[in-house]
């Protein structure tokens, strides 16, 4: 089970020790496939929601409120359905603040392993909007994994950076 701890250390005030096979479970986890980058995400959410807000408004205003059918059962079953064949990521920012980092803290080395060992430093500000991805069609990314680190541009979302073992704060 130790294969999929990932530490973040460095240059903060705290070491979090990430375990990404409970994220499954997280509600802040994304759902990868459909996820194109923070810029588009933010829009399209903003979109989705004014237009979902329109026509529960002018639903009401026709047909006046209704109370919700009791239709759980379905929905349990899909969200099921979805956890076990999904491909999740979950944004980074959270654990990376609580994580602390230096004031003179200006960069993030991603610790790899495997075939092609190569570190990625990037900076800081660009770690904050890092997406980790966690799962692929439900399960842990156990040949590439414990975890991939996506841009928060969605620029490497066809080449994640893989065989990530740690992310240290420089």
């Amino acid at each position: 089970m130790m294969d999929f701890i990932v530490m973040i250390h460095g240059n903060v005030n705290h070491t979090i020790t990430l375990d990404p096979t409970v994220w499954i479970f997280d509600d802040r986890k994304i759902d990868l496939t459909v996820w194109t980058g923070e810029e588009n995400r933010k829009h399209e959410e903003m979109e989705e929601y004014k237009k979902a807000i329109s026509k529960q408004w002018d639903k009401e205003l026709t047909e006046g409120a209704q109370i919700p059918k009791r239709n759980q059962t379905n929905r349990i079953r899909s969200k099921k359905e979805e956890l076990i064949n999904g491909t999740f990521g979950i944004p980074f920012q959270s654990f990376l603040e609580n994580a602390k980092p230096h004031e003179n803290a200006s960069k993030v080395v991603v610790e790899t392993a495997g075939e092609n060992h190569t570190d990625h430093i990037v900076s800081l500000d660009d770690a904050y909007r890092f997406v980790v991805g966690f799962a692929q069609d439900g399960k842990p990314l156990e040949e590439t994994g414990p975890i991939h680190i996506y841009f928060g541009d969605g620029s490497n979302k066809e080449n994640p950076i893989t065989h990530v073992t740690g992310l240290r704060i420089v």
